[in-house]
């Protein structure tokens, strides 16, 4: 970081933050539309050195925001300053023989992927659909369809964290470890991640490999076809309602067959009106469900298809974007259960959502090994991860009621020695959320060291970990 620079990143944040300061608070919010919060600031950031410079200058609570995909006030607080991360988003450097891409937080998967693709490259690990930030990611220790892969934790190289009090440090399993490790998964309470560095992988071809299956077959149909087999690249299974008890296997497979789609990357910008019809249709009309099997289940048990990897990982989140969250918004959950107790939470999950009558749109089948890196690591051992994603009414009374049910699910995700997700609505109770991640207190002793006056925050602080550290 040059000096010049310091001083460029210094002057423009001064000028910003007197001119936020005469103006009216603005309100910011994330993709649920349900957590509209009023800032003392939102500052674009561009470099490191405007990091640095905002963090020396403010006083008060800082928060960090990139794609603003979380669910439930993970990138804000009321009265802080948000650091906007989405123009901090350059590619650092490719070294295409050894694997290795580093880049600001701010970039989205979506462009880099057209950086890595021009090279025959892919990520390695991230989520199914391109719109996030790479900084968001590592900071919820994301995950995708990646056989064997598990966290994004473990693709992870290098971070650069800008700590509080401005300072810029290194950090890897090397050097600064126990912030390395807090900081996957760690919310951006520890520090402002402004770049990091990961490996990444040959792009291929994969054939797409779709089966039905029962709910007791399932977990031994994995391990023999898709967890022992080293041509398996992707795998996700559906649960569909209203049974939940039917999942539909779809496994993408390395493969020397001819493509049936040539294209490398999903355009951007494309028209998805058809499935955001078939999308309101499903979970608003009678015969919902059958509507489904017809167009979307059928479809792809009859279609063969050969894609590169790259495309397949490049999908838009616009295809299962409503066209409006005025009335109704689409949120997601989810749970991490070890592999022993699969059935048991699939059953019970069922159960839940029938007895209270929850518009699942359907329940997304995972798995990941343990991550023993990450210090709020979601996955003490191997899992398979349980992703919901269901419609809520923009009603008064809505996340109450759906506070109760979420509620019901993280206790059975515990009853079977399992975890939920933190990115997403903030429904659990203190207790659930302790009995979760019982290593809360190694993130807290990792802040104290590193933010002591406790300033880095968001909801997720303010909600639980502040509460338990008295703070």
């Amino acid at each position: 970081m040059t000096s010049r620079r310091r001083f460029i990143a210094s002057c423009s944040t001064a000028a910003l933050l007197g001119a936020c300061a005469r103006q009216a608070t603005p309100t910011v919010n994330d993709i649920s539309q349900l957590e509209p919060t009023d800032v003392a600031a939102v500052v674009p950031i561009r470099h490191t050195a405007d990091v640095s410079a905002t963090l020396e200058r403010h006083t008060g609570t800082v928060c960090v925001a990139g794609a603003r995909f979380s669910m439930g006030g993970q990138t804000s607080a009321a009265q802080a300053v948000q650091l906007g991360m989405s123009t901090c988003n350059r590619l650092v450097f490719l070294d295409v023989p050894g694997k290795v891409v580093r880049v600001q937080s701010g970039m989205r998967w979506r462009a880099l992927q057209e950086q890595l693709d021009r090279h025959g490259l892919a990520v390695k690990v991230m989520q199914s659909f391109s719109n996030f930030s790479v900084g968001g990611s590592v900071s919820v220790n994301c995950h995708g369809r990646y056989v064997g892969s598990g966290s994004i934790a473990g693709t992870v190289r290098a971070l650069q964290i800008v700590l509080r009090s401005g300072e810029v440090l290194e950090a890897s399993r090397t050097h600064n470890s126990d912030l390395f490790r807090a900081a996957l998964g760690g919310y951006g309470l520890l520090g402002v991640i402004t770049e990091m560095e990961l490996d990444v992988v040959d792009d291929v071809a994969m054939a797409r490999s779709t089966q039905r299956l029962s709910l007791d077959a399932y977990v031994d149909w994995f391990g023999e076809h898709v967890l022992a087999d080293p041509r398996a690249i992707m795998h996700n299974a559906d649960l569909m309602p209203p049974d939940f008890n039917a999942p539909l296997a779809v496994t993408w497979y390395r493969t020397d067959a001819a493509l049936t789609d040539t294209a490398r990357l999903v355009p951007v910008g494309a028209h998805y009106g058809t499935e955001q019809n078939l999308i309101w249709a499903v979970s608003e009309l009678p015969g919902g469900a059958q509507l489904r099997e017809q167009l979307m289940v059928e479809k792809t048990l009859r279609e063969p298809r050969v894609v590169r990897r790259n495309l397949e990982a490049s999908l838009d989140v616009a295809a299962l974007e409503p066209r409006t969250r005025s009335m109704s918004t689409y949120l997601l959950q989810e749970y991490f259960i070890p592999v022993a107790h699969f059935r048991t939470f699939a059953r019970m999950l069922a159960s839940i959502l029938k007895a209270h009558r929850v518009n699942a749109l359907n329940v997304s089948i995972r798995h990941a090994p343990a991550d023993p890196l990450a210090v709020m690591s979601w996955a003490r051992e191997d899992v398979f991860c349980f992703v919901l994603y269901h419609k809520q009414r923009r009603l008064p009374w809505s996340d109450d009621r759906a506070a109760e049910w979420t509620r019901a699910l993280i206790d059975a995700a515990l009853l079977c020695g399992g975890r939920y997700y933190l990115p997403y609505r903030p429904h659990a109770t203190l207790d659930q959320f302790q009995r979760a991640y019982p290593q809360w207190p190694q993130l807290v002793a990792c802040k104290r060291r590193y933010d002591p006056r406790l300033q880095l925050v968001n909801h997720l602080w303010q909600r639980y970990l502040g509460p338990l550290a008295g703070a």
